[in-house]
């Protein structure tokens, strides 16, 4: 029997998204034997992949990165999902022409991506031809408008017609979409004014997985044995992380000028900041007794060992939080209409607490840190099996 060969593009900003197609990639695995994946994507993602020993194309070098493009667009803590959308176009006419230039090389049987969105456009408008089964994978479905600018409305509004549309390519039997999450995490409104309904539209034409958790959250339930495997004792432990980009660099900030304030009535605390790949651990004022780590593979399991995390509103932290039911304050990237969501569906389950960065001053975080460290959390089970019935999906498309 010939071994199915796999193209795996993990595209978006980031590390949540590899952190998914990574699991599934498992479950890929432990269904058939005989598959071989190789990967395509950028900074910080294929540290990522590296770390796992997975195979990279080597056009990966060349493939365009969005945490840069997401990087440059934003304005301190702030990213116009919009905007950087219209900044990111000359990466996504590159990377098709990369995407297509493997396809032809590779002799795959399948290729899967995850939010990459230039696969889309490419086949809506035809600039890209893909003969093998396709799979697209979603966590959120159109854009808003996070500015009143004439601009970003007519730019919303035409690339969600765009979107629309990919309706044109998911009729045929050899292409297949799947969303992570549930048809309540999808706005029950049009795409814009004549166009399709999101909700409806993802039910006709989107298989929902629910969500993704890399790991069995009952094998860490037992918070003191993860505490003493990572190194930390027994005193209250707070997790600050910004995800995989550098955008969160105003938030370790935050944490940090609020930490003296949390000592005064926490004296005994332990506080780290996790600062991911992009950016630099010195490039962050931090207090002396704050521990700084860089890029940690396994964020997941120092989440199983806090008390309380601080973090960014990725959908891959916060609901790792969430199936570990942890308590968190998350902070959406305001502008970030996908943070929006993801903010939604947690307020669906009653999960974390969310805070804007302009509206919070080192006094009221330090509030919130001492009211919710440790605190016993009552939110709903999260959906988390979302990994195993992808890949079950993605099998039938080989």
């Amino acid at each position: 029997m010939d071994r199915k060969k796999i193209l795996y593009i993990s595209g978006s900003i980031g590390l949540g998204h590899v952190s998914k197609d990574l699991a599934i990639a498992q479950e890929l695995r432990s269904l058939d034997g005989e598959v071989d994946i190789t990967w395509i994507a950028a900074h910080p993602a294929t540290v990522v992949l590296a770390e796992r020993g997975e195979t990279l194309h080597p056009l990966c070098e060349s493939y365009a990165s969005y945490s840069a493009f997401a990087e440059s667009t934003s304005v301190g803590a702030k990213l116009n999902l919009v905007d950087y959308v219209f900044r990111s176009r000359k990466g996504w006419i590159r990377n098709v022409k990369l995407i297509q230039a493997a396809i032809k090389s590779g002799q795959f049987d399948l290729v899967v991506g995850n939010e990459t969105y230039e696969i889309v456009i490419g086949l809506v408008f035809r600039l890209i031809r893909i003969d093998i089964p396709f799979v697209i994978i979603y966590d959120f479905l159109g854009l808003e408008a996070a500015s009143s600018r004439i601009g970003v409305k007519l730019g919303r509004y035409i690339l969600n017609f765009v979107w629309s549309l990919d309706r044109t390519f998911l009729k045929h039997t050899n292409r297949m979409a799947l969303f992570i999450g549930e048809p309540e995490d999808i706005p029950d409104n049009r795409f814009g004014f004549s166009l399709p309904n999101r909700r409806a539209h993802a039910q006709r034409y989107y298989h929902f997985v629910g969500y993704i958790i890399r790991f069995d959250p009952g094998d860490y339930r037992d918070q003191g044995r993860v505490r003493s495997e990572l190194g930390y004792g027994e005193e209250p432990l707070v997790v600050c992380s910004i995800g995989g980009t550098s955008i969160g660099k105003a938030l370790l900030e935050l944490c940090n000028q609020a930490y003296p304030l949390i000592k005064k009535q926490v004296p005994v605390l332990s506080m780290v900041f996790v600062t991911g790949p992009r950016l630099p651990r010195d490039s962050v004022a931090v207090h002396p007794d704050i521990e700084v780590l860089g890029f940690v593979p396994d964020l997941f399991k120092h989440y199983a060992a806090c008390d309380l995390a601080v973090v960014q509103c990725g959908l891959s932290s916060t609901c790792e939080l969430t199936a570990l039911r942890r308590p968190f304050i998350f902070f959406p990237i305001e502008g970030h209409s996908e943070q929006e969501k993801v903010a939604a569906t947690l307020g669906r389950y009653g999960a974390g607490v969310k805070r804007y960065l302009s509206g919070t001053t080192p006094k009221s975080l330090a509030e919130l840190v001492v009211s919710n460290l440790g605190k016993e959390v009552s939110h709903k089970p999260i959906r988390s099996h979302g990994a195993k019935q992808a890949a079950q999906l993605i099998q039938q498309m080989l």
